[in-house]
């Protein structure tokens, strides 16, 4: 397949200046939803300010768990777009459990005691056989197709970008074929990030996760993190150069909006089954119960997919008649939600796991002019960002108290129109400054 028509020559810019061309290897592309389209979309919208062309691989029949048509009106008009077929167990999987299926593939798992047969299997089957991940069977034909491509067209530099971390093993293969220049970038740790300890792995199926992890961070000519803790872990398996960039905002031009008449707290995204902090749920709860007015003032807003096991938790303290259950909406829809709300909920898992995980909302939340309250394991990433940004307050899951006194003094703010928030340094972490940090290591 030939890049389509409508780019540009390959290594001219969107100013027609010659410039040097980067061949982007991702799994996400539009129309796939969720976070981790966003992060290499809006590097392709960028790049050609800093004299890149970029060149996205992607597959032509993905098996996407989440669709939002309306980020294919941002894809440049200038990227080449290269695209080869995958086969993917997951439609396979469909077959035979389309529910269990959408909702592994989602990264919703739910927990042990409540997995079905199907849902057990399945993860045993994904974690053994499927390694290091499910699009493993897209790795030998886009080595044979990209190798041609890439001397014909004659590019020196290679980003792949996982999860899904079998991309990076199309990288380490061109590398050792070509011996052209690669850079992996991770936007999530591949061995300790939480859901791999629920694949139901064997010991030799874990030590091959582990060897293929540690073949690609020494392999890899330079190494991109999302997160310092996610650098931390890897500068320990790795002597390969080790950056942090981070994900951002895309700063756009949007119209006024009126803050929620009622006192709103939202989440968007994704709520997982040990994404869960009880101890929120019941301060709510008590808080609703002790006084009237917030009672009636207060609404917890769910915007995305959430866990079973998330609602059955929320259910025990907070009436229906306070909940609003959203779903799954579209990026430009969300970004309302968080501009609207009084509050946002970031939630992260309380495990020296999610330490380096940062959602990629976070820094859409930061530019929404609304108090961010983030409850998460201490020392994370995210605590340091909310803290030097003065975007808004971080719990850890005990602390009931704390929790209760600042959401009832956010409360009272709202009943005096006084509840602000006033960043700092935000700057840095726009999607064009953080561009201009990867054209740098380019």
């Amino acid at each position: 397949m030939t890049p389509e028509d409508d780019t540009l020559p390959l290594g001219e810019t969107s100013e027609g200046q010659s410039g040097k061309s980067v061949l982007i290897i991702t799994y996400y592309w539009p129309p796939a939803g969720g976070p981790g389209v966003q992060r290499w979309l809006k590097f392709v919208k960028y790049l050609p300010d800093y004299g890149i062309h970029p060149i996205v691989y992607i597959p032509e029949n993905p098996s996407y768990p989440i669709l939002d048509q309306t980020l294919l009106d941002e894809i440049p008009k200038e990227v080449t777009i290269l695209k080869q077929p995958i086969t993917e167990p997951y439609k396979l999987a469909e077959f035979l459990s389309k529910k269990s299926s959408q909702t592994i593939s989602s990264g919703v798992i739910p927990k042990e005691k409540k997995q079905s047969l199907m849902q057990q299997l399945m993860l045993y089957v994904r974690g053994n056989y499927f390694i290091p991940d499910a699009r493993k069977a897209w790795v030998k034909p886009s080595v044979n197709y990209l190798s041609e491509f890439i001397q014909k067209e004659h590019i020196d530099i290679v980003i792949t970008t996982g999860p899904p971390h079998s991309l990076h093993l199309i990288g380490l293969q061109l590398k050792a074929q070509l011996g052209i220049r690669w850079i992996a970038d991770f936007r999530d740790p591949w061995t300790t990030i939480g859901y791999h300890k629920k694949l139901k792995l064997s010991a030799s199926a874990a030590q091959e996760h582990e060897r293929m992890e540690r073949q690609v961070l020494t392999t890899a000519d330079h190494i991109i993190v999302t997160s310092e803790n996610t650098k931390k872990e890897f500068v320990t398996k790795s002597e390969q150069p080790v950056t942090v960039i981070t994900n951002g905002y895309d700063y756009r031009q949007l119209q006024d909006l009126n803050k929620d008449t009622n006192f709103s707290l939202s989440h968007i995204g994704s709520l997982l089954s040990e994404r869960n902090p009880k101890v929120l749920w019941k301060v709510l709860g008590e808080l609703i119960n002790a006084h009237e007015d917030f009672k009636k003032e207060f609404v917890l807003i769910l915007v995305g997919v959430v866990s079973d096991d998330v609602l059955n938790v929320i259910h025990q303290f907070i009436p229906k008649k306070n909940i609003d259950i959203v779903g799954y909406v579209n990026h430009s829809e969300a970004m309302t939600y968080q501009r609207k709300s009084q509050l946002l909920l970031l939630i992260e898992i309380d495990s020296e796991d999610t330490k380096a995980i940062i959602p990629g909302k976070l820094f859409e939340y930061m530019v929404a002019e609304t108090p961010i309250i983030s409850v998460g394991p201490k020392d994370s990433d995210v605590e340091r960002i909310i803290k030097s940004t003065n975007t808004g307050r971080y719990f850890y899951y005990d602390a009931e108290a704390e929790l209760k006194d600042y959401l009832l003094s956010c409360f009272k703010a709202f009943q005096n129109s006084s509840l602000t928030t006033n960043p700092i340094g935000l700057q840095q972490f726009s999607r064009k400054a953080l561009t201009k940090k990867l054209a740098e290591l380019i």
